[in-house]
């Protein structure tokens, strides 16, 4: 957190060294991302990130969209636009925020060449279903997606029970979990394990996460299961 001088903020441990919160997926040599946080670009060099084949949106907050101009360079290195996905008022919000890509002016300058799709249901991406789970932020409706027998869902403070019946007995299970204190947006450490006591997930990692919690020592009171995200983990799903 910027300015500050906390214990976690200025922590020797990587894993408290965390950006925004995205995750990409890699399969049968695609790559598709969810979410371009204003982090993308570092996060890409740090990952080695060399292609790019589709983005999906969780909402248009600014710290899930605003590194969508450096996806330009797969346009390059690719030869072809990148199509992304969000529901309409995403979409809508996207477009305003980043006019010039998209209202066909003359930009001096080089941009992302974009396809844009509205989510209906689900999106099949290169042979994998991504289906979009609704779940409110605050009074906000945002998505989250399952693909395979994952789900990730981030930006929460209450999952309806027609979403928590798609996210049941998952082989992984990402969710919001900001701090201990509740938060009118986003789900607490409490609330997100209660989650997955009910929702029985083989295994959950816990993103979004604040400065409120330190890594090794909040991942020392979680059941085994359960586990603090960090940046760079890669994890295995069928």
């Amino acid at each position: 957190m910027i300015g500050c001088d906390c214990h976690v903020c200025r922590s020797a441990d990587s894993r408290d060294n965390r950006t925004r919160p995205s995750v990409l997926l890699r399969y049968d040599k695609r790559v598709v991302l969810i979410d371009t946080t204003p982090d993308f670009r570092a996060q890409a060099l740090r990952e080695g990130i060399d292609r790019l084949d589709a983005v999906l949106f969780t909402h248009a907050h600014v710290d899930h969209i605003l590194g969508l101009d450096d996806v330009r360079v797969f346009n390059f290195r690719q030869q072809a636009p990148i199509p992304i996905y969000a529901n309409q008022a995403t979409l809508e919000a996207i477009q305003r925020t980043f006019k010039y890509i998209f209202d066909g002016s003359r930009y001096h300058g080089a941009i992302p060449q974009l396809v844009p799709h509205v989510i209906e249901g689900p999106v099949e991406l290169f042979g994998c279903e991504f289906h979009p789970i609704p779940v409110m932020h605050g009074e906000l409706e945002v998505l989250g997606f399952s693909f395979g027998n994952a789900a990730y869902v981030t930006d929460f403070s209450e999952i309806p029970s027609a979403s928590k019946e798609k996210l049941r007995r998952l082989d992984l299970l990402t969710l919001d979990a900001l701090r201990h204190k509740p938060h009118p947006t986003h789900s607490s450490l409490e609330q997100s394990l209660a989650l997955v006591k009910e929702l029985e997930p083989r295994q959950a990692y816990f993103t979004h996460i604040a400065h409120d919690l330190p890594h090794a020592e909040t991942n020392a009171s979680l059941p085994p299961n359960v586990r603090l995200a960090h940046d760079g983990l890669s994890v295995e799903i069928s």
